[in-house]
C-alpha cells in the first residue's frame, strides 16, 4: 500500500525541469514546501559506490542586537532582547488577504540584511524566521538575489507569515506567481532558473500592524541557507561516527490517528506528517502546546490533540497544506524553540546533532522497495531522525510507519546505506533543527561553509 503524501508533487517536478543546470531540488511532504528531485530509475542503491560530490550548503543568521545592527534599520530598532520591532512606521500598505478578502491598513518598517558573498554559486535559497506576532501585526519575508552576472534580481516575497488565525489576524501564506527568467519561487524555496546560479543575497523582513495601532512583531531570529546540490542518483554512505548506539526518547505519535480530522487542513491527519514530526520534537523538550491550550480539538487527550494544533497553526492558506518548511520552523520559534531549516551533507553531520541531543526533522521521497521496513512508498514524507544503533543504522519517528494507525509502530530502524541515499538525493539533506533556548548545538563540521547556527 502507498501513501503518497502530496500528491502536487508531480506537478512539482515538471516544473523543476526549468530550474539551473546544478539541479537543485527541494524536497517536502505532505503539502510541504517545494520540489521533490525527480528520478526516471531507482537510486541505484546496489550500483558500486560513487565518488562523493562537492555538496554546497551555507547558512548566514541574523539574530541578537549585533546581528540585527549589521542590517540597515527603515522604522525598526532592536529591543533590549535581542528582537527586531517595528518603532516608527515609515509607510503604509494597503493589504487584501487573499484568502478572506478582508482589506486592512498596516502601518510598516523595514529591516534589510547586509549583502551576504557566497562562498560557492549558489542554486536554491530558503529562508527562516523566528517572530512572535501581536494580534493584527504580521512579517513577511523576501529574498534579492546577485547573480552570476552580477546583477540584482527582484524582491521574492517567501512568506506572509502570521501566527494567530483569528480576527484581525491574516491568513498566513506563501506567494505564487513569482517567476522570471533568472528565478522562480516554489512555496518557500527560491530557486535559480535557465542556468543562472547566485553570488550573494539579501533578506529583507518587513513588519507590519494594523494602522494606528501600537502592537509590534518581534523578530528573534532571521536565517538564509543556500545550497548547490549534484543531481545525483546515489551517494557513498558514510561510516558510523561517535554517534553509534545513542538514540533519543522522543514520544511516537502516528500520522494515521488523526485520519478524517479536521479536512479543510490539507485533506486531513493522514497528511500531516510535518506538524506530526514537529509536534513529537517539541514534546520532546516540553515547548509543546498544553491541555488549555488545545482545548478547542475535538479529540481525545489519547489521540494527541497537539498535532492538531500544530496543523492549525502552520497550515500554508496559499499552498494548502501544513508542509511548509519554514513555516513549521516559525512555529517551533513562537513557541520558544530556535528553529530554521538547513541541509546536511551526510548522516555524520546529523550524527552530530544527536550527540548533541537534538532529534532532527528531515525529508526524503522513497517508493515501498527503495527503503526497507517502511511498509509504504511516498513522493514527499517527513520523519523525525531520533539516533543510531550501534550497527550506525538511523533509527527514526516515521509518523507514517507501516501505513497504520499505531503509536507502537512508529519508532523503525533503516538500513543507513538506503537512508542516507535517499534523503540525500531527493531532498538534499533538507532537516528542520529545532532546539530549545540555550541548548547547545555542536560546532559545524566544515567552518569555512557552515551549515547551522
Amino acid at each position: 500500500m502507498s501513501s503518497d503524501h502530496d500528491a502536487n508533487r508531480i506537478s512539482r517536478r515538471k516544473w523543476l525541469g526549468s530550474v539551473g543546470a546544478v539541479g537543485v531540488a527541494g524536497a517536502g511532504a505532505l503539502g510541504a514546501a517545494a520540489l521533490m528531485r525527480s528520478r526516471s530509475e531507482p537510486p541505484g542503491l546496489d550500483d558500486p559506490a560513487p565518488e562523493p560530490a562537492p555538496r554546497g550548503v551555507y547558512m548566514q543568521a541574523w539574530e541578537g542586537i549585533d546581528g540585527f545592527d549589521q542590517g540597515s534599520h527603515d522604522g525598526t530598532a532592536v529591543d533590549p532582547d535581542g528582537r527586531l520591532v517595528l518603532t516608527s512606521p515609515t509607510g503604509t500598505v494597503e493589504y487584501t488577504d487573499p484568502h478572506t478578502e478582508v482589506a486592512r491598513t498596516y502601518d510598516t518598517a523595514t529591516w534589510t540584511s547586509p549583502e551576504v558573498q557566497l562562498p560557492f554559486a549558489g542554486t536554491e535559497v530558503i529562508p527562516s524566521w523566528n517572530a512572535r506576532t501581536p494580534s493584527g501585526t504580521w512579517v513577511e519575508v523576501a529574498v534579492q538575489g546577485i547573480t552570476d552576472s552580477g546583477e540584482h534580481t527582484d524582491w521574492y516575497v517567501l512568506a506572509r507569515w502570521s501566527r494567530g488565525d483569528d480576527d484581525p489576524d491574516i491568513q498566513r501564506g506563501t506567494v505564487e506567481g513569482q517567476r522570471d527568467t533568472r528565478a522562480g519561487v516554489e512555496v518557500d524555496v527560491l530557486a535559480m532558473r535557465h542556468n543562472h546560479t547566485l553570488t550573494g543575497l539579501r533578506v529583507r523582513a518587513t513588519l507590519h500592524r494594523i494602522a494606528g495601532a501600537t502592537q509590534t512583531p518581534e523578530v528573534a531570529l532571521l536565517t538564509a541557507m543556500v545550497s548547490a546540490i549534484p543531481d545525483e542518483r546515489a551517494v557513498p554512505v558514510s561510516e558510523p561516527g561517535e554517534a553509534a548506539g545513542i538514540v533519543l526518547d522522543v514520544p511516537t505519535y502516528s500520522q494515521h490517528l488523526h485520519k478524517g480530522h479536521y479536512p479543510e487542513w490539507n485533506g486531513g491527519g493522514q497528511a500531516w506528517c510535518s506538524p506530526t514530526c514537529t509536534a513529537m520534537v517539541l514534546d520532546h523538550f516540553g515547548l509543546g502546546p498544553d491541555a488549555e491550550e488545545t482545548g478547542w480539538v475535538d479529540i481525545e487527550a489519547e489521540q494527541r490533540p497537539q498535532v492538531d494544533h500544530v496543523t492549525r497553526y502552520v497550515f500554508d492558506y496559499t499552498y494548502g497544506g501544513a508542509g511548509n518548511w519554514a513555516f513549521n520552523a516559525a512555529y517551533a520559534g513562537e513557541r520558544g524553540a530556535r528553529a530554521y531549516i538547513t541541509r546536511l551533507r551526510s548522516l555524520r553531520e546529523a550524527e552530530e546533532f544527536i550527540s548533541a541531543g537534538i532529534p532532527l526533522i528531515c525529508s526524503m521521497s522513497f517508493t515501498e522497495a527503495d527503503l526497507d521496513g517502511a511498509g509504504y512508498g511516498t513522493n514527499g514524507h517527513l520523519l523525525t531522525i531520533v539516533g543510531f544503533d550501534a550497527d550506525g543504522d538511523v533509527v527514526v519517528n516515521d509518523p507514517a510507519s507501516q501505513d497504520e494507525a499505531d503509536d507502537g509502530k512508529v519508532r523503525v530502524t533503516y538500513p543507513r546505506d538506503q537512508f542516507e541515499s535517499l534523503w540525500l538525493t531527493t531532498s538534499g539533506g533538507l532537516v528542520y533543527v529545532i532546539a530549545p533556548p540555550g541548548h547547545a548545538l555542536p560546532e559545524p563540521v566544515d567552518a569555512a561553509e557552515p551549515n547551522w547556527v
